[in-house]
């Protein structure tokens, strides 16, 4: 359950530097940069895991927060695209 809560945390934050970053973006509410932010996690952990994976047994990966904006970053211009945002 804790994770869930830390996922949602983080994606906010995510999400919320995300919007600073794209012009345009500022008109989403919580739970939409929320969620911009979590699944933009998601697409920056898999590039990330693509290019280099951590040592085994850490639990954080030096580029994942980086990655995570990226991501984020690369939805918001795809939502942009798609929905003319």
């Amino acid at each position: 359950m804790f994770h869930l809560i830390w996922s949602i945390i983080v994606g906010f934050f995510v999400g919320l530097i995300a919007r600073a970053i794209i012009p345009g973006a500022d008109h989403m509410g919580f739970w939409m940069t929320a969620g911009v932010g979590i699944v933009g996690s998601l697409i920056g952990g898999l590039i990330g895991n693509a290019i280099s994976r951590p040592p085994p047994g850490s639990k954080f990966h030096a580029a994942g927060f980086f990655m995570s904006i990226l991501g984020a970053i690369v939805l918001l211009l795809v939502l942009r695209y798609v929905f003319h945002m």
